[in-house]
């Protein structure tokens, strides 16, 4: 049997959470969006159909709890939520992953998806740590 292997991409472009029972939890590096990436722990799944049933199920409750995690984001590091976008789309990055991404018609990209809308703005030391902080107290992910 294969065993999981986090993709690359995610490294460079996300900080890691930490781990819920079905998903590697990271924070998107880009300091203008509250947004987590869940990464199922699933040797090979590229598809939502390669997770079984209860994992589909566990997949759903973990979005749920980022969807939290995120407002506590927004809150922790002063950008707003108004809207939750949820996301699978895996066009760059086959590794099946989840983005849950805190919106807001203030937010540079709005009203139309954020991905390819301009590059990433680095977080400020002081803000990375707070949005870390508060998405691990969210999740109940220890450091």
């Amino acid at each position: 049997m294969a065993e999981f292997r986090l993709d690359p991409a995610f490294v460079a472009t996300a900080a890691a959470l930490g781990d819920l029972p079905l998903c590697h939890a990271r924070l998107q590096l880009d300091a203008r969006y509250p947004w987590i990436v869940l990464v199922p722990r699933v040797a090979d799944a590229s598809e939502l159909h390669h997770l079984s049933a209860a994992e589909r199920v566990q997949l759903m409750e973990e979005i749920v709890w980022a969807s939290e995690a995120v407002r506590t984001i927004g809150g922790a590091v002063d950008v707003p939520v108004d809207k939750l976008n949820v996301g699978a789309l895996g066009n760059i990055t086959r590794q099946l992953h989840i983005h849950v991404v805190g919106r807001s018609p203030g937010d540079p990209a709005w009203p139309g998806p954020v991905w390819g809308h301009s590059p990433a703005e680095a977080y400020q030391p002081d803000a990375l740590e707070a949005a870390i902080a508060a998405a691990r107290e969210s999740l109940k992910i220890q450091p």
